[in-house]
């Protein structure tokens, strides 16, 4: 939990342009993409007309209920970005789940949910643009009255913003309060005279349960939760857009 106010800390810096810094996030986002591929892979290999492996069953699970949130929020026409909402439900869940492992979570680096949430923004964008054009597109700006152009400024700005600052938000705000509890257990433990020393190792008795049951919420339950929330947004977005090119 070290650094969570802090932001994500720097690995290593790269010898070029003048130094360029690696932060964690970034480290652990490419464990995270070699870690996928290597499941990807595995469950792919050997494909079968009629799946008889259960590495196989449990691709075609994951597709089809992908394709399933698709065609639901979407509608069969655009099934073609299931890979794209399939690519962050997983990025998104496992970056956050990560956190079990005593890594940081991704999601709580602002940087990462405003980058997904431009990605996003830049579909609803193209399709708006391809529906009515770019004079449409601006157009739209002072649509009904020329008045409302600061306001429909300000409501196109806030879709991406919005994104990004809920699903860090819950993930970093989890983790803040995690942290603070565990502070708060060892100073308890010390207090209750139930802390320890084993050489270089502490154990603080009352450590041991509390921290865990709120990480299984905020990591694992609300982290899934947010991930969801992220792709059903990004295909109702998206979908919005789309059926105005329609």
């Amino acid at each position: 939990m070290d650094g969570i106010g802090q932001g994500p800390r720097v690995s290593f810096t790269l010898p070029i342009f003048g130094g360029i810094e690696i932060t964690e996030t970034i480290v652990i986002g490419w464990i995270i993409l070699l870690a996928v591929f290597l499941v990807c892979r595995f469950l792919t290999s050997s494909l079968e007309k009629i799946p008889t492996k259960k590495r196989q069953i449990v691709a075609e699970m994951f597709v089809g209920f992908v394709n399933n949130m698709v065609e639901t929020t979407m509608g069969k026409k655009w099934k073609r970005y299931a890979p794209y909402i399939a690519t962050l439900l997983v990025y998104a869940v496992i970056g956050a789940l990560v956190s079990l492992l005593g890594l940081r979570s991704m999601t709580a680096d602002f940087n990462v949910t405003l980058t997904w949430a431009l990605m996003t923004f830049i579909l609803i964008t193209y399709h708006k643009i391809r529906s009515g054009g770019v004079g449409g597109y601006l157009k739209s700006f002072a649509s009904p009255i020329p008045v409302m152009l600061p306001l429909n400024i300000l409501s196109e700005i806030a879709t991406p913003l919005s994104m990004a600052f809920r699903m860090f938000g819950n993930i970093s705000g989890g983790a803040v309060i995690t942290a603070l509890v565990y502070s708060a257990l060892a100073a308890l433990s010390k207090l209750a005279h139930l802390a320890f020393e084993f050489g270089a190792v502490d154990l603080n008795v009352l450590q041991l349960f509390i921290p865990a049951v709120l990480s299984m919420y905020f990591d694992l339950f609300s982290g899934c939760i947010q991930a969801y929330i992220f792709a059903t947004l990004t295909m109702v977005y998206v979908s919005s857009a789309a059926d105005e090119e329609g």
